[in-house]
């Protein structure tokens, strides 16, 4: 099983493990991009203006600059770790169990703008860099990840769940992938609290001993775990919210 996670813009700092490993990273095929993309993020950060600009960020967020700037060199963590916001706040991995913690990092992923997808545990450094962003030297982040994300995750010989965000969905399409929204029981599509409510569903996920294959099986997941999920289509479902 696979779920892809949307990222979040802010990232927790510092980390225990070793500086970025492009090859311990799952996904390797999308080594070349990363690389590309690593190296053109340090070398943008040396002039900050120019960086404060791509990143869309204000002089107050400078630091996000440095922190590029030292994408090779900087402590990593996992990215179940790395990532924070609300989605990250509910799936809340830490207080998960050890055999929760291990079905974590290997069912949940994350759509990354500069990795393009990790799993759960892969270490990753903090960095900035969004779904949307263009960078001078590469030009938009669809054009450069469309050719090498998209053949990578249609061939995933697993069920996939997509919780993406739209500038991430944008970046490759998974034609197999169960796709899910959320929204209240009166039918409107959740904003605020979408976030969370994908963080639970992904807990939940790793909660469970069996991992659905399905769409059906996710149904009954949510379920047992209190939650609502209604199926729209062969691939769609609605996680409907009170």
């Amino acid at each position: 099983m696979l779920v892809l996670l949307p990222p979040s813009e802010t990232k927790a700092i510092g980390g225990e493990g070793a500086p970025l490993d492009l090859d311990a990273l799952s996904f390797p095929e999308l080594n070349p991009v990363r690389d590309k993309l690593v190296s053109a993020l340090a070398d943008l950060a040396k002039d900050v203006p120019a960086s404060l600009k791509a990143l869309d960020i204000s002089e107050r967020q400078v630091d996000e600059v440095h922190r590029n700037a030292a994408l090779r060199t900087s402590e990593t963590t996992p990215a179940l770790l790395r990532y924070t916001g609300v989605l990250y706040d509910n799936l809340d991995f830490p207080s998960l169990k050890k055999a929760e913690r291990e079905r974590a990092c290997e069912r949940l992923a994350v759509a990354s703008a500069l990795f393009g997808a990790i799993r759960g545990g892969d270490p990753v450094p903090a960095y900035r860099l969004s779904g949307g962003s263009t960078l001078p030297s590469h030009g938009s982040l669809r054009t450069l990840w469309k050719p090498a994300l998209e053949p990578v995750l249609k061939e995933a010989d697993e069920f996939v769940v997509d919780l993406r965000s739209g500038a991430y969905s944008s970046l490759a399409k998974i034609p197999h992938a169960v796709v899910v929204r959320v929204i209240t029981s009166e039918g409107k599509v959740v904003s605020h609290f979408n976030k969370a409510h994908k963080g639970l569903l992904a807990r939940a996920i790793a909660k469970s001993r069996t991992a659905p294959n399905d769409l059906k099986g996710l149904v009954r997941l949510a379920e047992k775990a209190g939650m609502r999920l209604e199926p729209t289509g062969e691939k769609t479902a609605d996680l409907i919210t009170d």
